[in-house]
């Protein structure tokens, strides 16, 4: 009796050993796959189908089936950096012309009055033609993660002395100001955030009459710095501030203003790829405040 029960005790620790020896063996190469795809070097060739277990099977063909969706994916995002800069190059000199030809026109002296302002409204449309392509090419780049925004620790003061605006100012006949700016450091990439908060300022000239002020100024959080671009233009209704971010939105306040709806979608682009945010606060005819906060 005690050898039976001697003999069935050893054939369950065999069989349990055995199972745990099966069960390890399987998790070891579904961990071995996992690995492998996530350091981007999972290969169909290093895995045998036939000597795999069901549930490594199951692992291996939904592996399988995301490396081919990466792939395709990768072959589409080069289809769109090579479509996005071939628009880029194959526009840019038709427009250079354009403008090039505008401009000798303007300087006929012979042109009348009709004719003068034909030519002017022909270099206006040429240039937002062009500002329109390059807004459309960034985003395209942005979105389609040919163009990366890569923040890194910066000084606030550098990024805000940055924009240069004073002429733009001058020219519409309104203050620029450059306000209070603390010595703090953020991470933000330089060159699109400057982009971004660049494209803030220009619709606050643009939409400031003359006599008014654009001021930015900054304040230091214990998460964020906060950038403010302050200005005394037109403003806007409180429901209208969550609608100016999308592509292509025109107030139709502004409907008559040159401008695109581009400016404000890819400065929120821009700053919440960076971890950040933006808040606006406005009054009709008060003048509006734009909040871009930048991680710290």
């Amino acid at each position: 009796m005690t050898g039976v029960l001697a003999a069935a005790v050893a054939v369950l620790l065999a069989v349990l050993a055995f199972f745990f020896y099966r069960t390890n063996k399987i998790w070891g190469g579904i961990e071995h796959m996992i690995d492998a795809a996530k350091e981007g070097v999972f290969l169909e060739t290093d895995f045998d189908e036939g000597r795999l277990s069901r549930l490594e099977s199951k692992m291996y063909q939904y592996l399988i089936s995301g490396q081919t969706a990466r792939q395709q994916i990768e072959g589409e995002r080069e289809k769109i950096k090579t479509l996005v800069s071939d628009i880029s190059h194959q526009t840019k000199t038709p427009i250079a012309n354009m403008l090039l030809y505008a401009q000798l026109l303007e300087e006929n002296k012979c042109l009348d009055e009709e004719a003068q302002n034909i030519v002017f409204q022909i270099e206006g449309q040429a240039d937002k033609l062009n500002f329109l392509i390059q807004s459309l090419v960034k985003i395209s780049r942005l979105e389609s993660g040919v163009i990366a925004v890569r923040p890194e620790k910066g000084r606030i003061k550098s990024l805000i002395d940055g924009l240069d605006f004073e002429e733009a100012a001058r020219r519409k006949k309104i203050t620029f100001l450059i306000g209070e700016v603390p010595e703090v450091t953020a991470f933000f990439d330089e060159k699109w955030t400057l982009e971004a908060l660049s494209n803030i300022v220009d619709n606050g000239i643009k939409y400031t009459p003359s006599g008014g002020e654009v001021e930015v100024s900054a304040r230091d959080y214990e998460m964020f710095v906060r950038i403010d671009i302050k200005d005394t233009g037109i403003g806007m209704e409180e429901g209208e501030t969550a609608k100016i971010f999308s592509r292509f939105y025109r107030s139709p306040a502004v409907s008559r203003e040159s401008g695109v709806g581009i400016g404000l979608y890819l400065a929120r682009e821009i700053i919440s790829r960076e971890g950040g945010y933006i808040k606006v606060s406005s009054r009709p005819m008060k003048g509006s405040v734009f909040s871009v906060f930048l991680a710290k």
